[in-house]
């Protein structure tokens, strides 16, 4: 009996004994990412610039040795550099938090006082690169919401962003740019104009128009630069007498080069089209002189391009020279109405010869072809006995000119001894 008391109490002795803390459970260890707090980081950056009272030089040395996290906060670092402290989500409104008043923002707009911020975030920018695109964010952000800017501010950006370009920032892709100014609303208020041409006049003081051109072109705003302006505006005369105002004429003269160049190519293309389809000649003059007045294209021009495209619609053969010469030919009999219809003085009839002479001396396979052009273009009265006579006596063109010479004196015997029968 005694025996099984005892074991019956060194039993219950065993059994492991239940605790307050309850079952614990093992588990995998895990890292737990800390908090965000962007107004801290904030406030620390605003405290930076006030106890070095804006002094750039001396803030860019204490945000070096810093051991604040800018890979989590660029975006709100910028935000500090751009408007002097953080600013709301979503918006460009102050939020609550330390400020100071060295900032873009608040500094005078003159490309004299906002040059030293560029030159300061450049420094940033080369000890952490990785910034680029919080800078490339918070611009965007900015550019998007203009409207939300006084109009001083506004220029303060456009200075701020044509230096940046000017100073060659590292990496910013014009494209950040340009790109977000192209909200309907901003280009239907003139803002976006105003911006732009604050962005133009600043870059071209240390920059060629080739280099704002080039920017452009990166920017994917090259051909597009009416887009920048309200849709009452948006027209090349509009273009002109903006610009030239704000005396950008070099950009203007630019843009009526390029907007001739690109109604040129319509016009070339328009034409070759109905070539190649045989359209009825009448219909195709139409044509022709609806280019040359929408386009503003001298009389001397359009005569050049018509042989041009006439040529260029030939099917040439290689080596058959006859060939050549039946193609050639019957395109001018064909045509001939055509190069009649604006060979309308003696000076383009001119003029087409001379085409026909540079043709003929830089295309080997038409280098015979010379006298026999000339003819056809006689005996279809696009060019008069008086300008062959011209040419043959005081032609000013030197390119092949005694080779051809000398081909057409026959013709130009026939011409003369015609005339003196007559």
């Amino acid at each position: 009996m005694i025996l099984t008391w005892c074991f019956l109490i060194l039993t219950c002795s065993s059994k492991e004994r239940p605790t307050l803390g309850g079952t614990r459970i093992k588990t995998r260890k895990r890292n737990i990412a800390a908090p965000l707090d962007p107004a801290a980081f904030a406030d620390a950056v605003v405290q930076i610039y006030l106890d070095n009272a804006g002094d750039l030089e001396l803030v860019a040395k204490n945000i070096e040795s810093s051991e604040l996290n800018f890979s989590r906060y660029g975006d709100t670092f910028f935000e500090v550099i751009f408007t002097g402290g953080r600013t709301q989500p979503g918006t460009t409104k102050s939020d609550e938090g330390e400020r100071h008043s060295f900032s873009i923002i608040d500094c005078e707009p003159t490309r004299e006082v906002i040059l030293p911020s560029v030159i300061y975030i450049q420094k940033v920018l080369r000890r952490r690169p990785f910034l680029i695109k919080n800078l490339e964010n918070v611009m965007r952000r900015f550019l998007q919401s203009l409207e939300l800017f006084e109009e001083t501010e506004r220029k303060k950006l456009a200075i701020f962003t044509a230096l940046a370009f000017s100073q060659k920032l590292s990496g910013l892709p014009p494209e950040t740019v340009f790109q977000p100014l192209l909200k309907d609303n901003l280009v239907a208020k003139g803002i976006v104009l105003s911006f732009v041409t604050d962005f133009f006049k600043v870059y071209l003081v240390d920059n060629s128009l080739d280099d704002l051109i080039a920017l452009l072109k990166r920017g994917k705003m090259e051909d597009n630069l009416l887009d920048f302006f309200p849709t009452a505006k948006r027209s090349p005369e509009g273009f002109t007498e903006h610009f030239t105002n704000e005396g950008l004429v070099p950009l203007v003269e630019y843009h009526e080069k390029k907007t001739f160049e690109v109604k040129l190519k319509e016009m070339k293309s328009t034409l070759t089209t109905q070539i190649s389809e045989e359209t009825d000649v009448n219909e195709v003059i139409e044509t022709v002189k609806q280019h040359v007045k929408d386009a503003k294209l001298p009389d001397v021009e359009a005569v050049r391009i018509l042989w041009d495209v006439l040529m260029d619609a030939i099917q040439w053969s290689g080596k058959n020279q006859q060939q050549n010469a039946n193609a050639a030919l019957r395109q001018v009999k064909t045509w001939a109405k055509l190069l009649s219809s604006f060979c309308t003085s003696g000076k383009l009839e001119l003029e087409l010869m001379y085409k026909v002479q540079m043709q003929c001396y830089e295309d080997t396979k038409l280098m015979k072809l010379f006298p026999e052009i000339v003819r056809s273009l006689y005996d279809q009265d696009v060019l008069a006995e008086d300008t062959i006579l011209h040419w043959f006596s005081k032609g000013t063109n030197p390119k092949g000119r005694q080779t051809f010479v000398k081909a057409l004196e026959p013709f130009v015997t026939w011409l003369e001894e015609a005339e003196e029968e007559e």
